[in-house]
């Protein structure tokens, strides 16, 4: 199971900087760097919460999963 952060694709449908939005929420730019790549093991609701009011957008939108290779097997016997 992958879940893809898709914080990057919000950022530039609302033609928004990773900096502003750091600056909102109250997080380094590099902890929101991490979290764009997918290098995090979670996020608290309250950060999730902020990042969704600043970008006007819901939790759906900006984390997606996408089925591995097993999964896909699996499915398939």
């Amino acid at each position: 199971m992958a879940i893809v952060v898709r914080l990057d694709v919000m950022l530039a449908l609302r033609k928004a900087r990773s900096r502003d939005l750091a600056r909102y929420v109250g997080i380094t730019e590099s902890n929101l760097s991490l979290l764009k790549s997918g290098h995090v093991r979670g996020v608290r609701f309250e950060t999730l919460g902020k990042i969704c009011e600043f970008l006007q957008c819901q939790p759906g939108d900006l984390l997606a999963w996408v089925p591995d290779e097993e999964t896909v097997k699996n499915d398939g016997d």
